[in-house]
C-alpha cells in the first residue's frame, strides 16, 4: 500500500497539480495587492473616500455587557463583488494577452512549402500487399 502511494505521488500528474496549485497561491497573491494596494485605493478616491467594508444596516444595538451587536455588513459584500469583477477583468487580461501571444508565434512559424503527406491505414496495407506479392515473385 504504501509503495502504490508513493507511485501516486510520484506520479507525473499529481505534481503538475501540485505545482499549479502552488503558482496560482503565488498568483493570487499578486492579483490581491493589484486589487488591494492600487485599484480600491482609486476607488475609494472616485467614490470620495467611502470604504465599502464599514457599509452596514444595524438591526439591533449593542448592549454593553448583555448583547453584541448585529448587523447586515452588505458593504462587505459590495467589496467582495468589486473584488472578483476587478479579477475577472485582470485575468481576462492576462488571458487575452497569452493567446495573443500564441496567435503570433503560430503566425511566425515557417511553412516548409508541402505538408508531408500522411499515409492512410488503406496505403499501408496496400505497401504491404505490395511488397508481400513482390516477395513470392
Amino acid at each position: 500500500m504504501l509503495k502504490e502511494f508513493k507511485e501516486f505521488i510520484a506520479h507525473g500528474s499529481v505534481m503538475d497539480a501540485a505545482i499549479g496549485f502552488v503558482v496560482g497561491l503565488s498568483f493570487k497573491a499578486i492579483v490581491d495587492s493589484m486589487v488591494n494596494d492600487i485599484l480600491m485605493p482609486v476607488i475609494g478616491f472616485i467614490t470620495a473616500g467611502i470604504d465599502f467594508t464599514n457599509l452596514k444596516i444595524v438591526l439591533k444595538q449593542a448592549v454593553e455587557g448583555v448583547s453584541e451587536e448585529v448587523t447586515i455588513t452588505y458593504g462587505q459584500l459590495i467589496q467582495t463583488i468589486l473584488t472578483f469583477l476587478i479579477v475577472a477583468f485582470f485575468l481576462f487580461l492576462v488571458m487575452k494577452a497569452v493567446n495573443q501571444m500564441r496567435r503570433k508565434k503560430l503566425e511566425e512559424e515557417p511553412e516548409d512549402g508541402e505538408a508531408e503527406p500522411v499515409e492512410t491505414e488503406l496505403e499501408l496495407l496496400k505497401d504491404i500487399r505490395q511488397l508481400l506479392s513482390d516477395k513470392e515473385k
